[in-house]
């Protein structure tokens, strides 16, 4: 039921981002500092099953045990002692699916930190003008995405999850905190699992990390511009992953979700979903961008490639 939605969530995605170049000269536009309600939205939802998700694992997901676990050519086994946490234990889910639990944590908090960047970005990296502005289809867009992203990325245990908290929430409101068991959370015990998670989540995390970093130095290439030039006046960039394509930002974001894809393990089909649209997204929008920045400037570097540096 989760993938159907989403399919049908990306595919209306699609159909509106078409939307917005055929209804183009409707000229349907809200100011681009809007851009600030998609990372609002994200940071709230990302958030709450960031939180939902974590004390779900911490409560029913632990211990994760020493011994190997084969369930994928790529992460071939659990690393760690054999220390065991000090929360009541549950017996009740296998390994594996313990494992997949504190996947998702890690992969929600990769989340977490890219629309938290994101949100500080767009309020102290880019300067919006007045006359800024992006098509309204274009804007329920990202509304659309922003909500459809964490969903994605934490679909397999996401609902679960949260009718964990909720019931603790309303065992709590019933019973008054007077007649509930202490908890007793131990920051290196609500850390720990994350270490015991296979070398493809920490590759994942790494090329994460990577593409994170080149896109924050990308927008912040971007948002110098806005500085330098006038309310009309374009400047070439440079610097950065722009001495190889016209939109190293897209490819950041790109690379950023290939790690958060990586991390997820490649077998959620939801994950994919989520890429699948990032990648087809992008690309297509980087050769409308490279196409303009040739015709606009004469002087344009020739070796400069759309998105995919030497390819494409």
């Amino acid at each position: 039921m989760v993938l159907d939605f989403l399919c049908m969530f990306y595919f209306g995605l699609v159909v509106v981002m078409h939307l917005t170049d055929f209804f183009n000269e409707l000229q349907l536009t809200v100011p681009q500092r809007f851009f600030l309600h998609f990372y609002v939205i994200a940071v709230l939802l990302t958030t709450s099953l960031v939180l939902s998700t974590w004390f779900y694992a911490y409560k029913k997901m632990t211990p994760l045990a020493s011994e190997p676990l084969q369930f994928s050519t790529i992460a071939s086994h659990l690393t760690g002692d054999s220390h065991m946490l000090s929360i009541h234990k549950s017996t009740t889910f296998p390994m594996k699916r313990r494992f997949e639990v504190w996947k998702i944590v890690l992969v929600l908090l990769m989340m977490e930190a890219q629309v938290l960047r994101r949100l500080y970005e767009t309020l102290y990296v880019f300067n919006y003008g007045p006359s800024a502005r992006m098509h309204v289809l274009g804007y329920l867009a990202g509304l659309f995405f922003y909500t459809a992203a964490p969903l994605s990325v934490g679909s397999t245990c996401a609902l679960e999850a949260i009718n964990y908290a909720g019931s603790q929430i309303v065992e709590f409101i019933v019973k008054g905190r007077s007649r509930m068991p202490d908890v007793e959370f131990f920051h290196w015990e609500l850390l720990k699992p994350l270490f015991y998670l296979g070398w493809c989540q920490w590759f994942g995390a790494a090329l994460f990390v990577w593409g994170s970093i080149h896109q924050l130095r990308c927008h912040a290439i971007l948002g110098s511009l806005r500085e330098q030039r006038g309310a009309d006046e374009y400047i070439i960039p440079n610097g950065d992953w722009f001495e190889y394509v016209s939109c190293p930002h897209y490819l950041g974001e790109i690379v950023i979700y290939a790690g958060i894809l990586l991390a997820s393990g490649g077998f959620d089909p939801t994950v994919w979903l989520l890429f699948f649209f990032v990648v087809s997204n992008l690309v297509f929008a980087a050769a409308e961008t490279h196409r303009w920045y040739h015709q606009k400037f004469e002087s344009y570097p020739p070796s400069r490639k759309a998105i995919i540096p030497w390819l494409y």
